[in-house]
């Protein structure tokens, strides 16, 4: 087993509290997409909210989802077959109570929406439903065809800026969580505008989003770069599951262009999948052809790749109805346009790219993290729902579920707990050590993130592992001594923080179970039917000196 990473210190920058200005909210939310606005809008309006974001607030991993929501909406549907759907993609390791809750709650969050002004796409007056993979009836809603994360976040972030007790920092960089006597007590943000601040607050939600950017080949926006999870890492949370990155299988490829999801949907309307001798092998690998789970999806396009030496796969729509493909897909259809494609008659080139890390800071179903005073929701988070492989559009679902009952929880204590007062206590770090000599910190990101995709992405080993693990300790042990004054740094720091992690956890998992699949341990094994925990070992050091008095 490889060990976590160990830290060379607890905050990324010395700080004093005495230089630095201060900011006083009730609530802090960092992230701003579908989660983090989720929450702020559910803590009442009796208690300040301020919602922290590190570019504009409509750029996130939310506002990317293109596929849908998935809901019970249908009385033709059934909940018990929608949460049987997500066990059955979770390989063993979804908690089913948490799948339940989720599941139950799906039509009141897309309710919810609707009423704030979210326009999904209608079929005689009644909300649209379509089918994706892994999904035994239709129930995924959607909007603009193929643009579903943008129309709810414009409609979100409409409601949220109308609400008087909610403010919103933009392009403001969050790089530490501030943490006394193990308790979570605000953040030290950093912007242009400001410098360094130090917000304090009763409350803090963790909801900064997914990892994507650590891979060469990926769906996600700049933005995604595992923040959150190097933030909670850090201030000693528990992280679980940091080996299941799930990786979309249809992704456009085209080379030397920039990496598009071509979404799932697509298949829920029929389209096949074709090696590049127009073969449609999807029904030689799973029994559900197209419709298979992802992971079974992105395996088989995998190792069909590797089969015919090619290095991308076809989606196949030519058989389908052109004129409502067009109707339905206005998004894929302009993109395929600007590449001289027409997805009606030509196939367009996929292969998987990284899409939604599953792993992330273990939290309970009231968005309670192992730290005091620190909650989280969406993609940053372990909840249990996803097990080892995520239900096509269960994403959004949990945003917006975690948002909402982590802020319930959050009103809750804040109004009956005298422990969540806003307090100011004594925290601060030395000035490291300033490291000499500049780093090119592009050629170690494009290094990092292609050595992620070559050792640590679809299929792994024990070889490769290790290799890896012996590139980032490497690169680590300069980079993370390193002290920074910009954002390009400290994301470095976190990118390099999270891929470390990810590798221990891959190592650990001696099996494949879900979209971790080991060449040297290529089945699962009931033994290790079970979830990987890390946490900063000298921050569980001092905890443990501390509780006995040390």
């Amino acid at each position: 087993m490889l060990a976590p990473l160990t830290l060379p210190r607890r905050y990324l920058v010395g700080f004093d509290p005495r230089d630095l200005p201060h900011h006083f909210t009730d609530v802090l939310v960092i992230g701003g997409g579908v989660a983090g606005l989720r929450a702020a809008l559910g803590v009442g309006e009796q208690h300040r909210v301020l919602v922290v974001t590190k570019d504009e607030v409509r750029e996130s991993n939310s506002a990317y989802a293109q596929g849908g929501i998935a809901g019970v909406m249908d009385p033709e549907d059934h909940f018990e077959d929608h949460i049987a759907d997500t066990l059955s993609a979770g390989k063993g390791l979804c908690d089913p109570a948490m799948v339940e809750l989720v599941v139950r709650e799906a039509p009141q969050r897309i309710g919810e929406l609707i009423a704030w002004g979210t326009h999904f796409d209608q079929v005689d007056g009644q909300v649209a439903l379509t089918r994706e993979g892994g999904h035994s009836h239709p129930r995924i809603v959607h909007a603009l065809g193929d643009a579903t994360g943008r129309e709810v976040m414009r409609a979100i972030i409409l409601h949220a800026r109308a609400q008087r007790n909610v403010r919103i920092w933009q392009n403001s960089f969050t790089i530490d969580l501030l943490t006394d006597g193990g308790r979570c007590r605000g953040a030290l943000v950093w912007d242009k505008r400001r410098g360094l601040s130090l917000i304090w607050a009763r409350a803090v939600v963790l909801a900064t989003g997914g990892a994507g950017q650590l891979y060469r080949e990926t769906t996600n926006p700049a933005i995604a770069t595992g923040d959150g999870h190097a933030l909670a890492y850090r201030a000693g949370a528990e992280l679980r599951d940091m080996e299941f990155m799930q990786f979309h299988p249809t992704v456009l490829y085209i080379a030397g262009s920039a990496r598009h999801l071509i979404t799932e949907a697509l298949r829920g309307e029929g389209a096949y999948l074709r090696d590049r001798n127009g073969h449609r092998f999807m029904p030689d690998y799973h029994p559900l052809a197209e419709l298979a789970p992802r992971d079974d999806v992105a395996r088989a396009i995998t190792a069909q790749m590797a089969k015919t030496q090619h290095p991308n796969v076809y989606l196949d729509l030519s058989h389908l109805n052109g004129p409502y493909l067009r109707e339905r897909f206005p998004g894929i259809d302009r993109l395929c346009r600007g590449f001289d494609l027409d997805f009606t008659r030509d196939p367009i080139p996929v292969r998987p790219g990284a899409h939604y890390m599953i792993g992330g800071v273990t939290i309970d179903a009231d968005g309670r993290t192992t730290v005091p005073g620190l909650w989280a929701a969406g993609e940053v988070t372990s909840s249990g729902l996803h097990g080892a492989n995520r239900l096509a559009s269960n994403s959004l679902l949990e945003g917006l579920v975690h948002g909402a009952r982590a802020a319930e929880d959050i009103a809750r204590l804040l109004e009956a707990d005298g422990s969540y007062r806003l307090e100011v206590p004594p925290i601060s770090a030395p000035d490291p050590r300033h490291s000499d000599g500049p780093l090119d910190l592009a050629d170690i990101r494009d290094s990092l993130r292609a050595l992620m995709w070559r050792r640590v992405g679809i299929s792994r080993d024990a070889e490769g592992l290790a290799e890896a693990a012996e590139q980032v300790d490497f690169w680590c042990r300069y980079v993370l001594g390193h002290v920074f004054d910009d954002p390009a740094g400290w994301t470095m720091q976190n990118m390099l923080t999270v891929a470390r992690l990810m590798i221990a956890a891959a190592t650990t998992r001696q099996e494949s179970r879900g979209v971790h699949l080991r060449r040297d341990f290529p089945n699962p094994d009931p033994a290790w039917q079970r979830h990987i925990a890390l946490r900063s070992p000298e921050i569980v050091s001092k905890a443990l000196k501390s509780s006995a008095g040390g």
